[in-house]
């Protein structure tokens, strides 16, 4: 709930509109996230004359390996990978794993799955030949989250972002506004949600990220793997700081809250003090063990991300988690003061402020373009995401209202005390102990039932409670889409892959290669033009044809005519094309290998005469 009129509701949004509108502009810096396999050696689809010693992929951004990150195949089906996979180079964003020597010529299927930096896995294929492609080759189904897995991941994932709204908003309403027995149960509450959802979300951890099954929750192999990976180690903070939480809680619900202990007003507010910094340091921490594995942690600025990541979800605690506790007070017919719901108000705005701050920074970060905004999966999210703010910034001007209705002297009074009912003397003039506890349980009745209905009676809090209860409602929705937007590919890395995988398309499908090199021997008719023809011009098989014409363009024999290409930066080459002639001015060669993509060096050698030759380097690009 928040302090926002009509008035000052319409120039925040004017403001977070302008906002968005320059954040979303042109002229953003590239960032990724969920890593995208960005080239291979060797390359996808190549052909190589001889077994290489390593296969080495290169990813968009870090990610994690495990012993079965990458899987060399050969035709038959039979792994030829050797060792455990590692970084090449000490780059966090490679993959390489050695080959066992003596492996044959043929087609080589290379299956990999990794976890990216921000904690999702990631899987594929692909093949490249030694010597020949081979009729055949392995076939492989690349890693897939199980479904099972995937529901019990996601769900623990939502529950471990309630908790944490919870056990931190309900401290901080009990701290700042109102200590209560609903205020306690919601901080409780919140820790043992949190605590439960972290533990589970350690044991699926492994089966998630491998592909596997709900039977391997509890495999211990898997299980030492996850904590050896920044995501592990974020989610064992989480319960090694939530032991610290324990401790705060009891100290804030126990001691502290109780008001006939001894302790003078200086030694109470020393103690405020105390529990406000250790709360706030382990509210923070908390936060961490999120923006430090999640999608703050990759891409772009992660040096500001990720502090940022930590304030939002703190905004989103403080808000949405104190108007769980302030629900939960209102519902249980305790008392609270204007002034203490006044105080949560002021506290949310902040909140909200906050919000609004960091959350256009990374919607920037995260979206980058309107056509991100709206084209890709992340985008809607996040569209749906801000209307829900909305929304619920306008359910949050009815309990502003209600909240100016609401008076001290409206706090429910205890009732009085009913007529005690006589019950009949037991042989030692006495009630008998069973008689007493059924006195008593009927009394605590009647007290709750008068309390209630003094409760509805309230106009003021009863108006309250309901705009309150519409506000949770909405929360609920917006803390679930908040937890599909972490599990969710951000727009600026899907648009960017989109665009590469076009452009690879487009390069693919660019066809046949073709070079036109004058040439003059300096003798007697020893000027004319050749033009080189590669089809398709890719990798692999290619059909080379050559066609030689004078300067009037008529075709023309030449006594020798070679054809030569050489890969400078990998030292391949020169590999010399077998021409045949088959007319006047025309030699074509078939068959020709070009084992991998890149930027290749034609030469071009023209014999006119016994004594008039010339030789011609050009550059022709291999797809």
């Amino acid at each position: 709930m928040r302090t926002l009129t009509t008035g000052r509701l319409l120039p925040l949004l004017g403001t977070l509109l302008a906002a968005l509108l320059c954040a979303l502009g042109p002229g953003a810096a590239t960032a990724s996230a969920h890593a995208a396999l960005t080239a291979t050696d060797p390359a996808d689809g190549s052909v190589v004359p001889a077994a290489p010693r390593r296969v080495t992929l290169t990813f968009s951004e870090g990610v994690l390996l495990n012993s079965d990150s990458l899987r060399v195949l050969d035709p038959s089906g039979a792994r030829v990978d050797e060792g455990r996979p590692t970084h090449a180079d000490g780059k966090s964003g490679t993959a390489t794993v050695g080959l066992r020597a003596g492996i044959g010529d043929g087609t080589y299927t290379v299956a990999w799955q990794a976890v990216s930096a921000d904690s999702h896995p990631v899987a594929g294929a692909f093949t490249f030949s030694i010597g020949a492609p081979s009729k055949t080759a392995a076939k492989v189904m690349t890693a897939r989250v199980d479904p099972v897995v995937d529901w019990f991941y996601g769900a623990a994932r939502y529950a471990a972002y309630a908790g944490f709204v919870l056990l931190v908003g309900g401290c901080v309403f009990a701290g700042v506004c109102r200590s209560a027995r609903p205020v306690r149960r919601i901080a409780v509450g919140g820790w043992i949600t949190l605590f439960a959802s972290t533990a589970a979300l350690m044991l699926l951890r492994g089966a998630y990220t491998s592909g596997k099954g709900p039977g391997s929750v509890l495999d211990l192999s898997l299980l030492g793997d996850v904590l050896s990976t920044k995501p592990g180690a974020a989610l064992l903070s989480r319960l090694l700081l939530l032991s610290a939480a324990a401790v705060f809680l009891a100290v804030l619900f126990g001691s502290h809250a109780r008001e006939d202990d001894d302790r003078t007003p200086g030694e109470r507010r020393d103690v405020a003090y105390g529990l406000g910094i250790g709360g706030a340091v382990v509210a923070t921490g908390l936060a961490a063990t999120w923006a430090m594995a999640e999608h703050a942690s990759a891409g772009l600025q992660t040096w500001l991300a990720m502090p940022v990541d930590v304030l939002h979800l703190l905004g989103v605690a403080v808000w949405l988690g104190g108007l769980a506790a302030l629900l939960a007070t209102l519902w249980s017919g305790e008392p609270i003061r204007r002034a203490a719901v006044i105080r949560f108000s002021r506290l949310a705005f902040a909140s909200v402020c906050v919000l609004v701050a960091t959350g256009l920074y990374q919607s920037w970060r995260q979206v980058g373009s309107w056509g991100a905004l709206t084209g890709t999966e992340y985008g809607r999210l996040l569209l749906i995401k801000a209307g829900l703010v909305v929304a619920l910034v306008g359910v949050a001007s009815f309990s502003r209202r209600w909240t100016g209705r609401l008076g001290d002297r409206t706090e429910p009074r205890r009732a009085k005390a009913a007529a005690p009912v006589k019950a009949p003397a037991g042989k030692g003039g006495g009630t008998s102990p069973e008689r007493a506890v059924q006195l008593a349980r009927q009394r605590a009745a009647l007290a709750k039932a008068a309390g209630r209905r003094q409760r509805d009676a309230d106009e003021g809090r009863s108006g309250l409670r309901r705009s309150v209860l519409a506000e949770t409602a909405v929360a609920v929705v917006l803390l679930a889409v908040t937890t599909m937007l972490t599990g969710t590919q951000p727009g600026r890395a899907e648009t960017e892959q989109k665009e590469a995988g076009a452009a690879r398309a487009a390069a693919t499908a660019a066809g046949p290669a073709e070079v036109r090199i004058p040439y003059d021997t300096g003798g007697t008719n020893g000027r004319g033009t050749a033009v080189v023809r590669i089809d398709p011009a890719r990798s692999g098989d290619n059909t080379l044809g050559v066609t030689v014409t004078d300067p009037a363009g008529r075709p023309v024999d030449v006594p020798q005519l070679d054809v030569s290409f050489t890969e400078t930066r990998k030292n391949i080459g020169p590999l010399r094309a077998s021409l045949r002639h088959v007319s006047a001015g025309r030699w074509q060669a078939t068959g020709f290998q070009l084992p991998m993509a890149g930027e290749w060096q034609l030469t071009l050698t023209v014999r006119t005469s016994e004594i008039d030759q010339i030789t011609e380097i050009r550059n022709v690009k291999i797809n």
